[in-house]
C-alpha cells in the first residue's frame, strides 16, 4: 500500500471524535468475537502512575508476554524460580494476539485481536490485576491501581484499524512527554519501524498492507503530523471558547 494514497480518517471521521471513542467503550458495552480487532486502553487512578521506573515499565511488558496464555502462569515472581514449568505454559495457545502496544507513565493503548474464547477479558484481567498486585507490593501501598474496567473499540474497518495502530505505537509522542518520562515509556513503535526486530507483537495484518514495508513508518510518521495538528486545533478552539 502506498501510504500517499490513504485518506487519513480525520477527513471523513473526525479526529477527535475518533480519538475519544477509544476512551467512551466501557468493557460490558461491546461483544468480543474471535478474529476481530480491538483498541484497548485504560488509564491508572488519579494522582497515581502505573510505572514509576524502568522496571516496572519492563515488569508490564513481561506480564504482555507471559500473562498471554490460555494456561494460567500464576506468578510471574513465582514462575522464574520455575523457568521449565513457565517455559511449558508460555508454549500453550494464546488468549490474544498483540498487534502493538504503548505504555505511558499513566495510562497504555493496546490493539488486540482475540484468539480464544473470551481472551481478551482473561487476559485484561490478568494483565492488570497482576500489575496492581506487583504494584501494590513493591511501593506498599493498598487498593486499586485502574479507573475501573479496560475500555475496548472494535476496529471494523481498516483505515481506522491503520491510524489506531500509528495512534498506539506513537502514543508517546501524541502526548509529547517531557524527555525525564518518556525515558519509562514502552511501545511497539521499534518493532514495526525493524521488522527484522523480534518483539512481541504480531505486525502482519498492519506490515503487510505496505510495499515496501518501510513505507509504514512514513504512513505512521505523517498520521503523527495530523494528530498533533488536530490537537493543537482543540488546544485553541478551548482558549477561545474561554475568552469568550
Amino acid at each position: 500500500m502506498d501510504h500517499r494514497n490513504v485518506v487519513f480518517f480525520v477527513s471523513s471521521y473526525p479526529l477527535r471524535h475518533a480519538v475519544s471513542q477509544c476512551y467512551t467503550y466501557h468493557m460490558r458495552q461491546i461483544e468480543f468475537a474471535q478474529g476481530e480487532f480491538y483498541h484497548v486502553y485504560n488509564h491508572a487512578i488519579e494522582g497515581v502512575n502505573l510505572i514509576r521506573d524502568a522496571t516496572d515499565s519492563e515488569r508490564f511488558i513481561e506480564g504482555l508476554l507471559k500473562f498471554n496464555a490460555e494456561e494460567p502462569i500464576g506468578s510471574i515472581y513465582l514462575a522464574r524460580f520455575e523457568k521449565v514449568e513457565a517455559d511449558k505454559k508460555l508454549k500453550a495457545k494464546p488468549l490474544v494476539n498483540i498487534v502493538c502496544y504503548c505504555l505511558n507513565p499513566n495510562h497504555f493503548h493496546l490493539m488486540l485481536e482475540e484468539v480464544a474464547e473470551n481472551g481478551i477479558q482473561k487476559f485484561m484481567h490478568r494483565l492488570t490485576m497482576g500489575h496492581c498486585k506487583y504494584m501494590n507490593a513493591k511501593y506498599k501501598r493498598k487498593g486499586v491501581l485502574f479507573q475501573g474496567n479496560f475500555r475496548a473499540k472494535l476496529l471494523d474497518d481498516n483505515d481506522y484499524l491503520l491510524h489506531t495502530s500509528a495512534y498506539i505505537n506513537l502514543n508517546d509522542r501524541v502526548h509529547q512527554l517531557r524527555h525525564a518520562v518518556s525515558q519509562l515509556v514502552r511501545s511497539s513503535w521499534e518493532e514495526y519501524i525493524n521488522p527484522r526486530l523480534y518483539g512481541i507483537c504480531k505486525r502482519d495484518i498492519v506490515l503487510d498492507q505496505f510495499r515496501p514495508r518501510r513505507e509504514y513508518e512514513a504512513f505512521a510518521l505523517d498520521a503523527l503530523e495530523l494528530m498533533l495538528e488536530a490537537k493543537e486545533d482543540q488546544t485553541e478552539l478551548k482558549e477561545l471558547e474561554f475568552e469568550d
